[in-house]
C-alpha cells in the first residue's frame, strides 16, 4: 500500500479510502435491501489489515445504515488502525442547533467519541449560502474545540467557480471532490484541484470509477484501454489517472464485493504520484473521447435523486439506458425495462415534480430523459 502525508496535519494515509456507499446487500424478512453486515464488516477490516487506513461514510449511505455498520466494523482495535470521516447532512439543516443534534446522533450511531474528518456534505451554491447564514464556521469551530470532530472539510457538487468560493471562505484541513479522466472538466474540474493544491488544502477524490462505469467500459474502448503501456485494467488505468495528481490525497472506493477489494489493495500497490507521461495522458485523453462518444447521460448512480416520490427507480433506469446505448442495442432497453414495470419503478410513474433535478450533483435533465426512455420502451398502456 502506498501512503503520503495527508497535507500538514501530521499523518500519512493510505493511497486507497474505503468508501461506504456501495456495500454489499441483502434482502431482508421484510423484502427490504439492506447491507450484508457480515459481509461488509469483513471486507472493511480485511482492507484495514492490508492497510487501508481511511474509512468515508455518511449520514444517508445505504438510507443510513452506512454508519451503524461502519461503527460496528471499527470495533475490536480497528477505529485506532483508520482515520474515520462521516458527512453532515446540510440538507437536513433548518436552524444553527440541527448541526449539533445531527452531529451527536452520528456519533451515536458509529459509537465513537469523535471523528477524524467531519465534512459539509454536498455542498453547492445554495446550500452553502444557506449554511453560512446559518452561521456554520461557529459550529465546526465549537465542535473542534469540544472534541467531537478533529478536522474539518466539506463535499462538493457544483461548479468550479462555486468551489473556488467555499475553499476560500473558511481554513478547511481538506475537500472532498468528484474527479476522474471523464469528469475532468466538471463539477470542481482539474483546476480546481489544482487551485485547491495551491491552497495548502489536501483533497480527497471520490467516483473515480464515476460509479464503476470506467471499470467495465464496452468492448471497443476496452480494446483500447488494453493498448496502455502498464498492462494496466480499465479500472487500474482510471486509479492510475487520479493517482497521478499530487494535490490528492485518497482516493475513495465504494467497493461492494470481497473481489473488488482484492483488486484495489493490488492496484495499489503501485499508482505512484506522478506516474503518467505526457504520452500517458493524451492516451487517457483518447479513451475519454471515445468513452463521451458512447454515454447517453452521465449518471454516476449516487443516488441523491433517491427515494423518488413516485417510486422511479431513476439510477436504474439511467444505468439500463446507457448500457443499451453503449452496445447500440435498443432490445436491451426494452427486454429489462420490464422489471421497471413489474415493480412499478418505471418511468410511467414520473409526474415532473422536479426534487429529483434540485438533489442531483450532476445537474442532469432526469425528467427530459425520463420521458424520453417512456417513449422508447415504455411498456404501460
Amino acid at each position: 500500500m502506498l501512503y503520503v502525508p495527508f497535507g500538514k496535519l501530521g499523518f500519512n494515509v493510505s493511497r486507497l479510502g474505503f468508501g461506504t456507499m456501495r456495500l454489499p446487500t441483502v434482502q431482508s424478512d421484510e423484502g427490504a435491501v439492506v447491507i450484508d453486515r457480515q459481509q461488509a464488516i469483513a471486507m472493511i477490516r480485511h482492507a484495514i489489515d492490508q492497510g487501508v487506513n481511511y474509512v468515508d461514510t455518511a449520514y444517508g449511505y445505504h438510507n443510513g445504515e452506512s454508519e451503524i455498520v461502519t461503527g460496528l466494523a471499527l470495533k475490536n482495535g480497528y477505529r485506532e488502525r483508520a482515520k474515520l470521516a462521516t458527512k453532515l447532512p446540510q440538507w437536513l439543516v433548518r436552524e444553527h442547533k440541527d448541526m449539533d443534534r445531527l452531529l451527536d446522533e452520528q456519533l451515536k450511531k458509529l459509537d465513537v467519541p469523535y471523528l477524524d474528518f467531519y465534512l459539509l456534505h454536498a455542498l453547492n451554491r445554495d446550500a452553502f449560502e444557506r449554511l453560512k447564514n446559518l452561521d456554520y464556521q461557529s459550529f465546526l469551530k465549537r465542535c473542534i474545540k469540544d472534541g467531537r470532530v478533529r478536522h474539518v472539510g466539506f463535499s462538493f457538487h457544483d461548479d468550479a467557480v462555486t468551489f473556488r468560493d467555499i475553499l476560500d471562505n473558511y481554513a478547511w484541513e481538506m475537500a472532498q471532490i468528484q474527479f476522474n479522466y471523464l469528469d475532468d472538466r466538471a463539477q470542481a474540474t482539474l483546476d480546481g484541484l489544482l487551485y485547491a493544491g495551491e491552497k495548502g488544502i489536501p483533497v480527497v477524490v471520490m467516483e473515480p470509477l464515476r460509479g464503476g462505469a470506467l471499470a467495465n467500459p464496452p468492448k471497443e474502448i476496452a480494446e483500447r484501454i488494453s493498448q496502455n503501456r502498464f498492462g494496466a485494467s480499465p479500472a487500474e488505468l482510471a486509479f492510475r489517472y487520479v493517482s497521478h495528481f499530487s494535490q490528492v490525497v485518497t482516493i475513495l472506493s465504494g467497493m461492494s464485493s470481497p473481489e473488488q477489494v482484492e483488486d484495489n489493495l493490488r492496484i495499489f500497490e503501485d499508482v505512484p504520484v506522478g506516474g503518467l507521461s505526457a504520452e500517458d495522458l493524451q492516451f487517457v485523453s483518447s479513451v475519454k473521447a471515445a468513452y463521451l462518444d458512447r454515454t447517453a447521460i452521465g449518471c454516476t448512480a449516487c443516488n441523491y435523486c433517491q427515494p423518488c416520490p413516485q417510486g422511479v427507480n431513476i439510477p436504474g433506469i439511467f444505468d439500463l439506458y446507457n448500457r443499451s446505448y453503449r452496445f447500440g442495442d435498443n432490445a436491451i432497453l426494452k427486454n429489462e425495462y420490464k422489471q421497471f414495470c413489474a415493480s412499478k419503478q418505471d418511468a410511467s410513474s414520473c409526474v415532473s415534480c422536479g426534487v429529483c433535478e434540485e438533489a442531483c450533483p450532476q445537474q442532469l435533465p432526469i425528467i427530459s430523459t425520463l420521458k424520453e426512455i417512456e417513449k422508447m420502451a415504455g411498456c404501460r398502456p
